[in-house]
């Protein structure tokens, strides 16, 4: 059973809180995710045989491509790494391999598995911590040296003491323990009242002997480099130094400790790696300038390579990892590219074969640049309210000053270079550039953005093109 995942209706409509219109994208992509729901629930003979339908995204800079995969493995919680297809090289050139997608996924993995497992122990990790911290304020040296007359007892060579003298030992080290639980209880009441978070106490750290260390060498040896660094970590154990920090600070990190002594690494390891397998998001942007065939000479040479090296990725092969195999069967790989000049056709046909789901999606217009300032849930607009009011200022946007921020973002768009939706961060940081500086200075206010003030603020910009082309 899939009730508990979200129907591709519930996923577009998570979707559409952060980005505006590309309905034909939003829906792929929510079908994509729910087939890895109904994936699960298959019987296990018949669940390694279904593959995911790749997707290609075609559509110009600035319309959502990344911002709709980027949300998508934020809904499904899944591992999730975005890559340009122009960082690799086909094996024998310098530059990284296309297998570092994988370990870089993996990696992103084993973060978010780990995150999780502290999750599950913080509570326990936290109360191990206070418990050190009541140790440290309350003076108790676990290391202390043995009393005089404790070390007769222990066989240090002196003379058998006597029954009274080890009965006054005994009922001396009875007051000092119960003198040191007085202070340890009067020390939690007073840490757990948060009375002590600014005092000063000393801490033991450990600080890593082998800081860093990188291996440049041929294809996948990137990975025999890490190898390396942990074996040699393992040879050479950090040393340990004192550090001294506010309770607080000191909280953090013995927390840290506490938890990293209660979490299993090797279980952390194999979470991270079904996680990759069964829920992995690659999203390989600007293939099309990959796209092509080989001239045998000059800069585009390993184009075509780079396609063949990638195809076994996405038509499914297993990587080494420094956590162990990884099969990429089952990863999601979103492709996405402008193809203003290659076209999808360009592409070798095995790779055409295994992105079989392309979706084109649409250039922005004004409507959609005055939809995407105020609609979505992390907007603009509403970004720049929240950033001002923390100086005290007061900003409104109305009707006219939104519909002429839009007017002006296609204006620009359509006389320079059209980058999207990525214009109005510009347009936005030039339109509040001037009271942004001064707000320390302002103080309180309420300042009302309406259409003069924003061709006010962005005339000279806009109608000197030869400006506009740098600033904006």
């Amino acid at each position: 059973m899939i009730e508990d995942d979200l129907t591709p209706r519930e996923i577009v409509e998570q979707l559409d809180r952060y980005i505006i219109g590309q309905d034909k994208a939003k829906r792929s992509v929510a079908i994509a995710l729910r087939n890895r729901a109904r994936r699960r629930a298959l019987d296990d003979d018949l669940r390694d045989e279904v593959i995911p339908k790749n997707i290609l995204m075609i559509g110009p800079t600035g319309v959502g491509k990344t911002e709709i995969a980027r949300r998508l493995a934020n809904l499904a919680n899944a591992p999730f790494i975005k890559v340009e297809a122009t960082k690799f090289t086909e094996v024998g050139y310098v530059g990284r391999d296309v297998d570092s997608i994988i370990r870089d996924l993996v990696d992103i993995a084993y973060r978010m598995a780990e995150q999780q497992a502290f999750r599950e122990v913080e509570e326990e990790a936290k109360r191990r911590a206070d418990e050190r911290l009541v140790d440290i304020l309350a003076g108790v040296a676990s290391s202390a040296p043995p009393p005089p007359r404790l070390a007769a007892l222990l066989g240090a060579g002196e003379p058998t003491p006597t029954p009274e003298e080890m009965e006054a030992e005994r009922q001396r080290r009875e007051q000092m323990a119960q003198q040191e639980e007085r202070v340890r209880r009067f020390t939690r009441q007073r840490l757990e009242a948060d009375e002590l978070e600014d005092e000063e106490v000393e801490i033991e750290v450990e600080e890593p002997m082998v800081q860093s260390m990188q291996i440049f060498s041929a294809a996948g040896m990137e990975e025999m480099g890490m190898d390396m660094q942990n074996m040699l970590g393992n040879l050479f154990p950090g040393k340990k130094s004192t550090k001294r920090t506010t309770v607080a600070e000191a909280r953090r990190v013995l927390t840290y400790q506490e938890a990293d002594k209660l979490i299993d690494n090797q279980e952390v390891a194999r979470d991270a790696l079904e996680a990759a397998e069964e829920d992995g998001i690659v999203f390989v942007d600007e293939l099309d300038k990959v796209a092509g065939r080989e001239t045998g000479h000059g800069p585009d040479v390993s184009r075509e390579g780079v396609q063949r090296d990638i195809l076994p990725i996405i038509e499914g092969c297993t990587v080494m990892t420094k956590y162990g195999p990884v099969t990429t069967d089952h990863i999601l790989f979103i492709c996405a590219g402008a193809f203003n000049v290659a076209k999808p056709s360009d592409l070798i046909p095995e790779l055409q074969g295994r992105i079989p789901l392309r979706v084109e999606l649409d250039s922005l217009n004004q409507g959609d640049f005055e939809r995407i300032l105020v609609e979505p849930d992390n907007s603009l607009v509403k970004q720049y309210i929240a950033l001002l009011a923390t100086e005290d200022i007061e900003i409104s946007f109305s009707d006219d000053a939104i519909a002429e921020l839009a007017r002006l973002a296609q204006q620009v768009n359509d006389t320079t270079e059209n980058i999207g939706a990525r214009r109005l961060y510009t347009l936005m940081e030039r339109l509040l550039e001037e009271l942004s500086f001064e707000a320390p200075d302002i103080g309180k206010q309420t300042i009302p953005i309406d259409a003069a003030y924003v061709g006010k603020q962005l005339k000279d910009v806009v109608e000197d093109h030869d400006l506009s082309r740098y600033m904006l």
